[in-house]
């Protein structure tokens, strides 16, 4: 069910530049994973950022997607907004995300919906936040660093989740 550039033979994401998109293009590359939406945690000292199992208060914790997508900067006004330019200075994206992915010259995974056809197999292949995270309205922030995670930054457990 893979998504064909409109010349018919190639996948718009290996034909075109992230430059190149069209914004329905530029929007069809989020697998719907939510895990830009997980609240991270930076070490003052060394700049590291770290996960943490805690997620954004519109993030729709069954869909993965967020409650109020076009109004969302008004309600969280520190949502940060993926750019052509924020790709190289956002250095937490997961290594799974397409936009990193398709800036670094490498392919979709199997279960990127724009692959498989199905907007399920994100959370099939065990990449997305589905029943993983506690919604920051139910957690204090002074306690966020007791739900820090690693798993964000994993490509999947097992071969379900492989290329």
């Amino acid at each position: 069910m893979t998504e064909l550039s409109p010349e018919g033979n190639t996948p718009y994401w290996q034909a075109k530049t992230l430059a190149e998109m069209t914004p329905a293009e530029w929007e069809g590359l989020c697998d719907g994973c939510g895990l830009c939406c997980l609240n991270k945690l930076e070490d003052w000292d060394s700049g590291e950022v770290f996960f943490t199992s805690v997620a954004c208060r519109l993030l729709d914790g069954e869909s993965c997607q967020c409650k109020d997508y076009e109004n969302r900067k008004a309600i969280v006004p520190d949502c940060i907004q993926l750019t052509l330019e924020g790709i190289d200075e956002i250095t937490w994206l997961p290594p799974t995300c397409a936009y990193r992915l398709v800036a670094d010259g490498e392919d979709l995974y199997w279960w990127h919906y724009l692959v498989s056809g199905d907007r399920e197999t994100v959370h099939q292949a065990g990449i997305s936040t589905r029943g993983r995270t506690v919604s920051e309205e139910d957690v204090p922030v002074e306690d966020f660093e007791d739900y820090l995670c690693d798993w964000p930054l994993t490509v999947g457990e097992g071969p379900a989740a492989q290329r």
